[in-house]
């Protein structure tokens, strides 16, 4: 079936009909302009340092989409409203090829537990990977803020963890105080891992460096540091884990799992900004995922998590989902979760 951007004309247009592959996210009739939400796709993982293949999940979400029926128990007419994802930016993809290479060359190296400054001295490729870093987060930041500056409600999909920054920056410069709801098999509080300043296991670590972002709740945690601990334990509050292990010794114990997303949603502010790792959900959700650990959430659990945002009278002011892996079935769980994040955002 070719395809064919979409419309913007809802007179013939039937939910309940077969999912239309026209280059939009979920087959919906919507452009840039109609569309009360953008939806970026941002394809890349050149600092990945285990499964490769994150940067192709934009695409693999948009070709599951299609499949979705759109009818959402939290949000039934939301569809409505308008979703619009960009083409995916194929010089981006390129780029992401190109600095994924080089960082493997730094990766490989530090795996031997050596020099990168032996020969071949591979530090200024470290600093141009930093560089390509810093540019990405830049073009992100400039389409969202535009996006926002037009009264938009924005998402993203990465890509590796580290892709989200630029946007939380660009939220930062419309919100003077937000918190983070970050849904992670990791803290990813690592200061430059490996020497990446823009690491996936960095993210929340710059993130804590916009000071904007007031609080950070963690859950399903499970593949930590003593330093990613020790820094939660030392933010005074302002980043609060709640660890997997000990999230399933209370669910064994009888407390159920409602209660346990009210408590860690009271640590948020009036406006939530959500940010989905897939590898914070159980592995057979995602089994191709960028670093994949056992145990963690079912797919209900976390969107009970995410409905609780709005449940306490709080707003989701914007999302992402990185680290979907690319196979058919992590697509089609990942544009399960964009679509479920989209409707509780604009409800």
């Amino acid at each position: 079936m070719s395809e064919h951007r979409p419309s913007t004309n809802l007179d013939n247009y039937d939910p309940s009909d077969v999912g239309r592959v026209n280059g939009n996210l979920f087959g919906l009739p919507f452009d840039a302009e109609s569309a009360k939400t953008i939806v970026f796709g941002v394809p890349w993982e050149v600092t990945v340092s285990y499964n490769p293949g994150t940067a192709a999940a934009p695409q693999q979400i948009l070709d599951a989409s299609p499949q979705l029926d759109l009818y959402d128990f939290d949000n039934p007419q939301g569809w409505q409203g308008g979703i619009y994802m960009p083409p995916v930016d194929t010089d981006l993809l390129a780029k992401n090829s190109y600095y994924r290479q080089q960082a493997a060359l730094i990766i490989d190296r530090l795996e031997r537990g050596e020099s990168l400054n032996t020969e071949p001295d591979l530090t200024p490729i470290l600093a141009e990977i930093n560089r390509a870093g810093a540019a990405l987060n830049q073009w992100l930041f400039d389409r969202t803020q535009s996006a926002i500056s037009k009264g938009k409600k924005v998402g993203v999909i990465g890509g590796d963890h580290s892709v989200p920054l630029g946007y939380m920056q660009a939220l930062a410069t419309h919100y003077p105080d937000f918190g983070i709801l970050h849904i992670d098999a990791h803290s990813d509080l690592r200061d430059a891992y490996e020497g990446f300043e823009f690491s996936h296991a960095s993210i929340m670590f710059n993130a804590l460096k916009i000071p904007q972002i007031s609080k950070l709740v963690q859950v399903g945690i499970r593949d930590v540091s003593k330093v990613e601990i020790d820094t939660i334990d030392r933010s005074q509050g302002r980043a609060i884990a709640y660890y997997d292990s000990l999230i399933k010794q209370q669910l064994y114990a009888g407390t159920t799992w409602m209660s346990i997303c009210q408590e860690a949603i009271a640590h948020l502010p009036a406006k939530v900004y959500i940010s989905f790792d897939a590898d914070g959900l159980d592995p057979k959700l995602c089994p191709n995922t960028g670093t994949p650990v056992p145990g963690g959430l079912e797919l209900e659990q976390a969107f009970c998590l995410c409905r609780e945002v709005i449940r306490s009278g709080r707003e989701i002011i914007g999302f992402d989902l990185c680290e979907v892996g690319n196979a058919e079935w992590d697509g089609n769980v990942g544009a399960r979760i964009v679509y479920k994040l989209i409707n509780l955002m604009n409800l």
